[in-house]
């Protein structure tokens, strides 16, 4: 029943009506005559919703499930697998994070939900290749791995250090520098640059050798998987290097991970 001064052009039992057969407000506001993209259409929509204590939970927006589908969804679910299949939508880290912010706004508990089971090694989460320009990155991690894997003590330095690694031997703690080439270069040779830059702001500055008092080993990886363990001594006073003109400091070969 409208009272004096109610401007609306729809009832309560019509209100009514049009959220029991739709699943979004634009929906009930079309349904209704009204402007379904108006904000405040949607809002006054859901103010007299609420007054009327009207159920919901069947709407949808843009999305395929209701809350009433999630809620039943979950009550039963053991693994995030079961809640895509309950919901018919695909597998994935952003539906996952869509569904589980839904869920939690509702008050659903989802810890009890396991991951969902890797469908194969070459599946989803394997199948990006390699990017060589990334092995400057990946090169200290691949020297850390090979070197504790022979028992050594690996540390990072606090402070940025002319050296990357600091590693404990049988020889006691050797000053590490890692460097890495990730291509050939057109006849074929693996060129290293091993000089640093100075400390100055002109990243054009010219480069130079590394102290060999303040390095004692370098450790270097190619784009082929190729390791090398050279000590500074035997560098000393350079800056590039070809690294098949070093082949009996060859270490290991890491090829695997660059596939």
């Amino acid at each position: 029943m409208k009272t004096s001064g109610d401007r609306r052009t729809w009832d309560d039992l019509q209100l009514r009506q049009a959220v029991e057969e739709n699943h979004s407000w634009r929906a009930v506001a079309r349904a209704l005559g009204l402007n379904g993209t108006s904000a405040g259409t949607i809002r006054v929509l859901k103010r007299h919703a609420d007054r009327l204590e009207l159920d919901t939970a069947h709407f949808t927006g843009q999305r395929r499930w209701s809350d009433r589908e999630l809620r039943a969804v979950m009550r039963d679910a053991t693994c995030w697998a079961d809640v895509f299949a309950g919901l018919g939508v695909s597998d994935g880290t952003e539906t996952r994070v869509r569904i589980k912010g839904h869920a939690v706004r509702l008050g659903l508990d989802c810890t009890n939900l396991r991951p969902s089971e890797p469908r194969s090694l070459s599946g989803e989460v394997f199948d990006q290749p390699v990017r060589p320009e990334l092995l400057r990155t990946a090169a200290p991690a691949m020297a850390m791995a090979w070197l504790t894997l022979r028992g050594c003590s690996v540390a990072l330095p606090i402070e940025p250090e002319v050296y990357d690694l600091l590693v404990t031997t049988r020889k006691g703690v050797q000053r590490v520098q890692v460097k890495s080439s990730a291509r050939p270069d057109a006849k074929g040779h693996w060129g290293v640059e091993i000089g640093r830059r100075p400390y100055v702001l002109d990243k054009s500055a010219s480069k130079m050798p590394y102290d060999p008092d303040d390095i004692d080993l370098f450790f270097i990886v190619l784009g082929d998987g190729s390791m090398y363990v050279i000590p500074s001594s035997v560098l000393a006073g350079r800056i590039r290097i070809y690294a098949e003109t070093y082949a009996p400091y060859r270490v290991g070969d890491a090829s695997g991970l660059l596939r």
